[in-house]
This record gives C-alpha cells, structure tokens and sequence, in this order.
C-alpha cells in the first residue's frame, strides 16, 4: 500500500445537488479522493475534470472535511430544506480508513438522526460494523439503505483492481450482521468487468453469497469509463490482465458507457439469479414514525 497524506480543511457546503439520472438529488461525501484506490473509480474523472491527480497518484492524497458535521447541520435547519433523502459515499467511500481516526461519517450520521433524515450509504469498508448502534437508530426514524460493493468474490481480480480494499466477503459478513439487527442493507453488484467479472459463474458466486448473508437488494451496473477513469483503468488493465487489453480497447473505443446490446444480457442474468436465490427483504414490516410533518410509512 502507498502512503497517504491526509489534508485538513474545512468546506463551505456539505451537501451537493446532483444531476443527472440518479435515483438520488442530494449527496454527501466527508473526504475527497479515497485510499481504497480501485483501478476503475469513476470519482477519477472528477478529480481530472478539477485538475487533481487521477492516475496512480489518486488517492495517496485524501481532503477531510474537518467541518462537514457542522456544516450540514446548519443546511438541514434551513427552511428550504425539504427532508429529501441524502446518498452518502457517490464520490469517495465514507468508512475508508480514514475515517477511522476522522469519524466524520459517524458525526454526519448523528445530524441526520436529530432530524429524522433519510439517508443512503455505499461503502466497501466493513469500518461501518463500528456505526450499527446509529444505523439501527436511523432505521427505526427513517428511510436507511446500506448498499455494499462487491463486484466479484474472484481473489485475483479482487486484488488486481481494489488494491486497497478489505476483501469482499469481509464485506459480505458486515452485510449480515447490519440486516441482522434490521437495517436494510444489500449489494451493489458493480463494476462488472467485460471478459473478466461477467462469467455466469463468478456472477452465481456473489448472488448466491449475498442470499445467504441476507442481502434485501442487488443492483447492477456494467463498468464505464470516462477521460481520468479510462486512462489508468487501461495501464492497470494491461499488467494485469493483458490478453484483455483489445477486448476494452474495441469495447470502449469511442464511448464511455457500453451499449444496450452488450449490458442487457448480464441485467438480465442477475436479474434470474436474483429471482433464483430469492434476494428481497426479509426483514418484518414495520411502522416507522418521522418526527415533524411527515407521515408514517409502511416499508417492508
């Protein structure tokens, strides 16, 4: 592992609107860049698009939000604010090693639970097992999912793309233990790799994984690549796994994401293995109230 340095530094706003075709209008991320330093981020782009390091010099340098617990406090007391639920870990993992020493996602989780905000986190850090007492919390308030990526349990693609990364079982044993004790929490099948992660085999693997830890959800998404992601994902791509270097190079010649003909099929496949080992919530129905103006609500 490289050695990372660590800046302090306070920010102006905590929470940022996005964009797009998200399922989410609100993010929050308390660092910028991440140690896990996955050879295919996309987060790297961004760091290109604001001119900071997006090759292998990404994540050896990582911003803390010194102030970001304060600051989004204040934005969720203003009367704009409308309890719109809130995507932590879009940008960089909020239990990467880090936060260990900084716990600024657990004092960001604290304001969210003084106000009954619904919240959504993506992680590949079981660090989050330490947050159980608040995510249980927040679960009996509002609306909490705890996505956890696992793209393959493959050891050798594992460590050859997250290098920095715990390994994904160790992922899989926190996905129980947080459903265990009711907060709903699932896998972000993601990125599948062309030629690589997208062997049925390896796809049956983590389904049939994230079934028997108790997984209420799976999603999936096939690997894209924009300019900053691209270039280091290839390089990366041709030490280690260089008899797949013209399959990508002809893949994403002109695009960033793949077309509907080549990302369907794999969809659709973990959408059969979805259904085969039965991935839903099992957690029992429950009435969680909102304190405030906000109604009850049934989830299941």
């Amino acid at each position: 592992m490289a050695k990372v340095v660590y800046h302090e530094q306070p920010c102006r706003s905590a929470l940022n609107q996005v964009r797009g075709r998200f399922p989410f209008r609100w993010s929050l991320n308390p660092y910028t860049s991440c140690a896990h330093r996955c050879s295919f981020c996309y987060a790297r782009a961004y760091a290109r698009r604001a001119e900071r390091p997006s090759d292998e010099r990404y994540g050896r340098i990582v911003g803390v939000k010194m102030n970001v617990a304060e600051v989004l406090a204040s934005e969720l007391r203003r009367a704009s604010w409308r309890g719109e639920s809130i995507a932590i870990g879009t940008a960089t993992d909020p239990y990467q090693p880090a936060e260990g020493h900084y716990r600024l996602t657990r004092a960001c989780l604290k304001r969210l639970i003084a106000t009954s905000n619904p919240f959504s986190i993506t992680t590949r850090g079981p660090l989050i097992v330490r947050d159980l007492d608040l995510l249980v919390d927040a679960s009996r308030e509002a609306e909490v999912s705890v996505a956890f990526s696992v793209p393959t349990l493959n050891e050798a693609i594992w460590r050859a793309t997250e290098p920095g990364t715990a390994p994904p079982r160790r992922r899989l044993e926190v996905l129980g233990r947080l459903v265990a004790r009711g907060v709903r929490a699932g896998v972000f099948l993601a990125p599948i790799l062309p030629g690589l992660s997208d062997r049925p085999n390896l796809l049956e693997e983590v389904v049939c994984a994230a079934s028997e830890a108790g997984a209420a959800f799976i999603w999936v998404e096939l690997l894209h690549l924009k300019p900053g992601s691209r270039e280091h994902f290839l390089a990366e791509l041709a030490r280690s796994f260089p008899e797949q270097l013209p399959l990508y190079e002809r893949l994403y010649a002109r695009r960033a994401y793949l077309p509907a003909s080549v990302c369907e099929p794999v969809r659709s496949q973990v959408d059969r293995l979805r259904r085969r080992y039965r991935i839903a919530d099992r957690r029992k129905a429950r009435l969680i109230p909102h304190r405030g103006p906000r109604q009850l609500s049934l989830t299941i």
